[in-house]
């Protein structure tokens, strides 16, 4: 195997104040058949454990977690500009979820039995192999988490390539395996450049690819994927739907509002990006939803009190504007906000758009940061056909007071999930994935925990 030459280092850079923090340079294409070979011998000793061993494992790394979190709370914040009460519950959320694939993965992995009669057939889930997690920086623990926790249960091994800006996070967390006693070689992190991540996706010592990434990433990948015929899991951008009708809680609906598209700085792939209240109260709740957001107080996310970060990279928020920019001119109102804060680092101001409609890039296209676009709807239906009016598919949400309506127009969203009352979450418990270009599979639950493995048929004295 051979990889073209890389870039010499990936930099990561303090987004709130723009210094260098380290320089991690790229696995040359020696390093790399090197970091092959320890996958699949860690993916031979692991797959060899039992269930109970692999859940054994995940127990210790959720209290490795809890131990260590300070430390990596610290470098989250330090590497992507999360406000450091944040990191430190994303680094909970990953210890719940090792404790819930360990107490429940098991039986999603047993043999189970088919209708053949006499129990002469039954169904093995096995593992395939060494999976390639290709993730984002965004939540540098729980996305790569998510997606390694089930393909780990499952007894494949993990080699993560994480985003360019977050390699400290993910040697962190791959030390952290091994404190936990997992095998040397079945969790590992490399910095691989994009030319040493098509040679392994090429590569017959990976197995299967999963990503969490953009539309452009998305289909890069799943064509490297198909012309190597490897099973391939994608989570993919998101502009989900707010829906807020009339009869709907209006103070609980514009909190989770906010918190929903502010959490991460805006960041977030299943945030309320695009609010669509429908008309009688439609002003009420942009009125509401400013208050609200002018309250936020924005700086460091290793200073006390502070509720929104900076943005993870310069060029993020440069793109950022350029869309509430092009926006404004397509005739969106820009009622708070809209600017880059007079400070070094990465602080973008939040912001509100109202008016927003289909055609203008605050509608049309994902808005990544911290920017809200509210737009008016005549009624339900209309509500239903603009939360459509879009590429993506990931989730989505919708705020009324009748439950009945609410399971009936649920149904009617094109979306992965749908959240009644509530904003947008990942939960170990449910499912996570999109339809539309928000990409294909499904993570969490058994759902997740099935996609990474072999459904072997075994079937006895068949004549």
């Amino acid at each position: 195997m051979s990889a073209s030459p890389a870039a010499p280092a990936a930099i990561s850079r303090d987004p709130a104040t723009g210094q260098q923090i380290a320089s991690h340079p790229f696995a040359t294409a020696a390093e790399l058949e090197a970091i092959l070979d320890r996958g699949q011998a860690g993916f031979a000793a692991w797959s060899a454990q039992s269930l109970e061993q692999r859940a054994n494992v995940l127990r210790a790394m959720a209290a490795v977690l809890r131990r260590d979190r300070e430390p990596l709370a610290a470098l989250a914040t330090a590497e992507m500009g999360k406000v450091h009460a944040e990191s430190l519950a994303e680094i909970e959320k990953c210890a719940v979820l090792c404790d819930w694939y360990a107490d429940n993965g098991a039986a999603f992995l047993r043999d189970e039995p088919t209708s053949v009669a006499d129990n002469k057939a039954y169904v093995s889930y096995l593992p395939l192999g060494v999976v390639l997690g290709i993730m984002p920086w965004n939540f540098p623990y729980w996305q790569v988490m998510r997606a390694a926790v089930p393909i780990l249960m499952g007894g494949n091994g993990f080699l993560l390539k994480p985003a360019e800006n977050i390699v400290g996070t993910a040697a962190l967390l791959a030390a952290a395996w091994r404190d936990a006693g997992l095998p040397e070689g079945t969790f590992i992190a490399a910095n691989i450049s994009r030319e040493g991540t098509s040679a392994a996706i090429a590569d017959d010592r990976i197995a299967a690819v999963t990503l969490t990434g953009s539309v452009a990433a998305g289909r890069s990948i799943a064509a490297q994927a198909g012309q190597a015929l490897k099973k391939v899991v994608l989570e993919l951008g998101g502009s989900d739907p707010f829906i807020v009708l009339a009869d709907a809680d209006l103070e609980a609906a514009v909190d989770a509002a906010v918190a929903s598209r502010f959490q991460n700085t805006g960041q977030v792939c299943i945030a309320g990006k695009r609010i669509i209240v429908e008309e009688a109260v439609y002003e009420r709740f942009v009125a509401l939803f400013c208050e609200r957001v002018q309250a936020l107080t924005v700086g460091d996310g290793r200073e006390a009190g502070n509720r929104i970060g900076p943005m993870a990279r310069q060029d993020l928020l440069e793109q950022l504007d350029a869309q509430v920019r092009a926006s404004v001119e397509a005739g969106a109102q820009l009622l708070v906000g809209g600017k880059q804060l007079d400070r070094p680092g990465s602080f973008y101001a939040p912001t509100v758009l109202a008016g927003v409609e289909p055609g203008m890039q605050a509608f049309d296209t994902e808005t990544f940061g911290p920017v809200a676009s509210i737009s008016r709807a005549r009624d339900a239906d209309h509500a239903v056909e603009l939360a459509n009016q879009s590429e993506f598919g990931l989730s989505g949400n919708l705020w009324t007071g009748d439950h009945a309506r609410a399971m009936q127009l649920a149904r009617r969203l094109q979306t992965g999930g749908v959240f009644v009352n509530g904003f947008s979450a990942s939960d170990p418990r449910v499912p996570i994935g999109g339809v539309k270009k928000s990409g294909f599979g499904r993570e969490l639950s058994h759902f997740g925990i099935r996609e990474f493995v072999n459904a072997q048929t075994v079937w006895f004295d068949r004549r």
